[in-house]
Parts: structure tokens; C-alpha cells; sequence
């Protein structure tokens, strides 16, 4: 049997072992008690502001929101929190407020058809070649109504728009 650093070499083993350090780091960050100036027992500074109560536009700031070309996102699936395919996207939208909308067919099967409902661009990330949606579960997809296009204007394929990024 081979072992690991033979299979992997010396270098990509030290990689492999600073990125686990490094992502070991980063979740002990993001635990309350490691935000905690006041050594975990409450009092002391005053906590930031829980996720929940940001706006949509703060929490795709804090995703990094990278350009990317309106025309890469037409036919990205979308997916949910569970990975199953919602649907499609088919358009990339600008209401007359200025904000970015995708479009996708809702209630369809497995991912087809269905009627088309529009996905602010705040609520949700690209993950490589698909698109996850954060902010909105089954309650908010239901909830909305039927896009019809009414005072929408298409986004060029070849404008440059900004979405945030994810991970799992």
C-alpha cells in the first residue's frame, strides 16, 4: 500500500496541511465565542449584528461580489440548500429601480416548466457553474407572483453584472 506523501509528494501534502489549518481557523472564528472579546461570557463589547438582521444588499456585500456577464447565467440551474434543482435560469432582468432580477420557471418538473417568478440577484450566489439560492426557501418562491415582464428591461448578454460568491 502506498502511502500519502508518496502518492501526493511533500509540497502538496504542506499545501493540503495549510489549507485544513486555515479553514480550522476560520470556523473558530465564526463561532460567537471566538467573536467574544469578553472571553465567552457574555458582557464586554457589544456582539456585530446577527446575519438575520441585514439587509439583502449587505449580505451580498459580504459575499464578494465578483463580475461576471449577464449571458454566463442564462441556463444555470438553481439550486436549493438541499441541492435539488428549483429550475432554470432563462433571463437576466433590470427592474425600473435599477436592480438586477433572474428569472427562473418555479413548480415545473425537475426543473422545467412551471411558471416563471423573478430571484433578486441579492438572494442568491454562484457556485461554480449553477446558482445557489441563500436567502429564500419554499415559503418566499411560493409567495411570489408570476413574473410577466411588465417594466422589466433585459440585461445584454454581454453586460458585465456583479453576484456574489458561495461555498459548501
Amino acid at each position: 500500500m502506498m502511502h500519502r506523501r508518496t502518492l501526493l509528494g511533500g509540497g502538496a501534502l504542506a499545501v493540503l496541511a495549510t489549507l485544513a489549518r486555515n479553514t480550522a481557523a476560520a470556523e473558530q472564528t465564526d463561532t460567537p465565542a471566538a467573536n467574544d472579546k469578553s472571553g465567552g461570557h457574555g458582557g464586554g463589547q457589544a456582539q456585530p449584528a446577527p446575519n438575520e438582521e441585514l439587509s439583502l444588499e449587505e449580505k451580498m456585500r459580504r459575499r464578494y461580489p465578483q463580475p461576471v456577464k449577464a449571458g454566463f447565467l442564462v441556463g444555470l440551474p438553481v439550486l436549493d440548500w438541499n441541492d435539488s434543482t428549483l429550475g432554470f435560469v432563462t433571463n437576466v432582468v433590470r427592474t425600473p429601480e435599477g436592480k438586477i432580477q433572474l428569472i427562473m420557471p418555479y413548480g415545473g418538473w425537475f426543473g422545467r416548466g412551471g411558471r416563471p417568478v423573478a430571484l433578486p440577484i441579492e438572494t442568491v450566489a454562484i457556485l461554480a457553474r449553477q446558482i445557489d439560492l441563500l436567502e429564500w426557501g419554499d415559503k418566499e418562491l411560493i409567495a411570489q407572483p408570476t413574473w410577466t415582464g411588465a417594466g422589466t428591461t433585459p440585461i445584454d448578454p454581454n453586460e458585465t453584472i456583479r453576484i456574489a460568491l458561495t461555498r459548501r
